[in-house]
C-alpha cells in the first residue's frame, strides 16, 4: 500500500478520478486464467487491486521471474518504479555519476540508494531526519549521509560541500524545506555550466517552495518530475519490467509486512515509511 493509493482513496492525489464506485489498490500480483504468476497495474475504472479479482488489460501485465517471489514482487514495484524511472528515463544516469537521495530514510528512498548502486552511481549522498534510519541508509549503499534535523542555514551550508565537489543527480522525495536548501546551494556552489538534473517525486515535506528565480539563472539546474504525467505508461512498465529482473541478481531490500485484505481497515492507517505493507487475499 503505497502513498498514491490513499491519495487516490481521499480524492487529493492529482490521478484521482473522484468517482463512484470505487475500488482502491493501483498494483499487485496476481494469476492469470493460465496460471502465470503477474504483476499489474492500474485496473480498469472502477476496479482496484485490492479484492480477489479485478480488470486489467494485458499489456499492463507483466510476468515474474522465476527467482522472485510474490510478495517480494508486490512490496517492492511500486516504491522501486519510481527511482528506476527516475533514473533510466529523467535523469539519464550515466555510470560514475554522482547522486543525491533527499529523503532517503522510506521505502522509495532507501530503494533508490540501492538503485542508484546497481546502475552505476559513483558516489551517493542520502537525507533524513532519523539517524538511525540513516545508518541503515548508509549499510545499504550511501557514501554520504546529512540528516534533516538542522535549520535551514546549516542544511543550506551541508548541501553546499556537496554541490562543490559535484553532483550531477538529485532525486527528491521531499519537496518543502530541504529541496528549498538544496536547490539554492546547488546553485551558488555547482559546477559553471554543468547541469544538475533534479527530478522531484514525492512531498512529504510540503506541497510547495518559495524559490528565488535567481536558482534558474545563476546555474545549469534542470527541474522536472517523474510522475504519470511526465513518463509515458510503456516506460514505466519498461522500468518495473527492468526493475523486477533486477531484484535478485542485485539483492534489492526491501522490509514489508503481509497484512490479510480482511484486516484492511486497522492496518489503512498504519504510519511506518520504512515497511510495506502488503494485503494478502
Amino acid at each position: 500500500m503505497s502513498q498514491v493509493v490513499k491519495g487516490r482513496a481521499a480524492g487529493s492525489h492529482y490521478s484521482a478520478s473522484g468517482g463512484l464506485p470505487f475500488v482502491a489498490g493501483i498494483d499487485g500480483v496476481g494469476r492469470l486464467d493460465d496460471g502465470r504468476r503477474v504483476w499489474f497495474v492500474l485496473p480498469r475504472d472502477p476496479f482496484g487491486s485490492m479484492a480477489e479479482q479485478t480488470v486489467v488489460p494485458v499489456a499492463q501485465c507483466l510476468v515474474l521471474p522465476d527467482d522472485l517471489d510474490d510478495l517480494t514482487a508486490a512490496a517492492i514495484a511500486n516504491p522501486g518504479m519510481s527511482s528506476w524511472v527516475t533514473y533510466t528515463e529523467r535523469a539519464r544516469l550515466q555510470p560514475g555519476e554522482t547522486v543525491l537521495v533527499n529523503g532517503a530514510t522510506g521505502t522509495s528512498g532507501r530503494l533508490a540508494v540501492q538503485i542508484a548502486r546497481h546502475l552505476g552511481a559513483g558516489k551517493i549522498i542520502a537525507t533524513g531526519r532519523d539517524a538511525e534510519a540513516l545508518r541503515e541508509v548508509a549499510a545499504l549503499g550511501a557514501d554520504v549521509t546529512i540528516p534533516l534535523t538542522e535549520d535551514a542555514a546549516a542544511l543550506e551550508e551541508r548541501f553546499k560541500e556537496q554541490f562543490a565537489q559535484g553532483v550531477d543527480v538529485v532525486v527528491d522525495y521531499l519537496w518543502g524545506m530541504s529541496a528549498e536548501c538544496l536547490l539554492i546551494a546547488g546553485a551558488k556552489t555547482g559546477r559553471p555550466g554543468t547541469p544538475i538534473r533534479v527530478i522531484q517525486i514525492g512531498s512529504v515535506s510540503g506541497a510547495t517552495i518559495t524559490l528565488p528565480s535567481a536558482v534558474l539563472r545563476a546555474s545549469a539546474i534542470e527541474l522536472m518530475g517523474a510522475g504519470h504525467g511526465a513518463v509515458p505508461l510503456d516506460r514505466h512498465l519498461a522500468a518495473v519490467e527492468a526493475l523486477l529482473k533486477a531484484v535478485a541478481p542485485a539483492n534489492l531490500k526491501i522490509a514489508f509486512h503481509a497484512v490479510p485484505l480482511s484486516d484492511g481497515t486497522r492496518a489503512w492507517d498504519r504510519d511506518d515509511s520504512r515497511n510495506r505493507t502488503v494485503f494478502v487475499v
